[in-house]
C-alpha cells in the first residue's frame, strides 16, 4: 500500500521546487522581454532569440561545448563501460576496494582542485614536449572525461550485479566467444545504466566551468566560459535565451533517460515473476 505525503511534506516539497525552478523560470520568462531590462517585463517578444542564433561568438561556444560533451559522453561511457566490466569480475576484494575508492576520488575532489592539479599536469607534459600552448581541445577533453568517468563506473556496476552471470556462461558453453556473448547476452541487460551514464556524462560536460577555466586554451572556448566573460559587462538577454535553450535540451534528456530506466525496471520485474 502506497503512502501518502502529508500536508506538512506537500508543502516543504513545494518550496524546494521553488527555491530550485523559480530562478530558471524567471530566466525563462525574460529572455522573452521585449526591453532589455532584467526587472520590468514591458511586453512579449522573440527578438531576443533571433539575437542569440545571430550571434557568431555565442554559436561557436555553443558549438564547441556540444562536440566537447559529445566526445566526452562517448569516450566516458566506452571507458566506463570496460572498468565497470572489470571491476565486477574481479575477485580479490582488497583490489575491488582499492580501486572503487580511486574510483570515487574525482567525484569527491573539490572542482578547484582537479582544475588546478591537472593544469600543472598539462603544463608539465608541455614542457617535456617542448610545446608551450598544450591546453585546449585534447585537454578539456581529457578533463572531462576524468570527472565524467566514476558517474558512469557507477551506474553500470548495479546493473551487472542485477544480471544473471550464468546466462553468460552458458551463452559461451554453448560456443559463443566471450566478446560476442558479451554484446549479444550482456549489453541488453546493462543497456540502461550505460544509457544513464552517457546522458550524465553530457549533462556534467556541458555545464562545467570551473574545471573547465583551468585547462582551456584561447583556441577553444567553451559556452559557460564565454558567459561567464560577459559578466565584466551587462549580459543582454539573448545570453538568458541561450541558457534557457541548454536547460531544455538537458530536461528533455532527463526525462527520456528516466523513461528508459522505468521500462527497464518494469522488464526486469516482469523477467523475474
Amino acid at each position: 500500500m502506497k503512502k501518502r505525503l502529508s500536508h506538512g511534506a506537500r508543502f516543504y516539497l513545494v518550496l524546494i521546487f521553488i527555491f530550485l525552478y523559480l530562478p530558471i523560470a524567471v530566466m525563462a520568462m525574460f529572455s522573452f522581454n521585449e526591453s532589455a531590462s532584467t526587472y520590468v517585463f514591458s511586453g512579449f517578444s522573440v527578438k531576443w532569440w533571433g539575437e542569440m542564433f545571430s550571434n557568431e561568438a555565442a554559436m561557436k561556444a555553443l558549438w564547441n561545448t556540444i562536440i566537447l560533451a559529445v566526445s566526452t559522453a562517448v569516450c566516458s561511457t566506452a571507458l566506463g563501460t570496460a572498468a565497470a566490466v572489470g571491476i565486477f569480475n574481479a575477485k580479490n576484494r582488497l583490489y575491488k576496494g582499492t580501486v572503487m575508492t580511486v574510483t570515487n576520488i574525482p567525484m569527491m575532489n573539490p572542482e578547484i582542485v582537479t582544475g588546478i592539479s591537472m593544469m600543472l599536469l598539462f603544463a608539465f607534459a608541455g614542457t617535456i614536449v617542448h610545446k608551450s600552448n598544450v591546453l585546449g581541445f585534447g585537454t578539456l577533453l581529457i578533463a572531462h572525461i576524468t570527472f565524467s568517468l566514476p558517474y558512469v563506473i557507477l551506474n553500470i556496476l548495479p546493473k551487472l550485479k542485477q544480471f544473471d552471470i550464468h546466462i553468460y556462461e552458458a551463452a559461451v558453453d554453448l560456443g559463443c566467444k566471450p566478446f560476442k556473448a558479451f554484446f549479444k547476452v550482456v549489453m541488453p541487460n546493462i543497456i540502461s545504466g550505460i544509457l544513464t551514464g552517457f546522458v550524465m556524462s553530457f549533462t556534467l560536460s556541458l555545464d562545467d566551468f570551473i574545471i573547465s577555466y583551468f585547462t582551456n586554451g584561447p583556441s577553444f572556448q567553451t559556452l559557460p566560459i564565454y558567459i561567464f566573460s560577459l559578466t565584466k559587462k551587462r549580459v543582454k538577454p539573448d545570453m538568458y535565451a541561450l541558457s534557457t535553450l541548454v536547460f531544455v535540451v538537458i530536461l528533455i534528456l532527463l526525462i527520456v533517460m528516466n523513461i528508459v530506466q522505468n521500462k527497464s525496471e518494469k522488464k526486469g520485474k516482469s523477467e523475474g515473476k
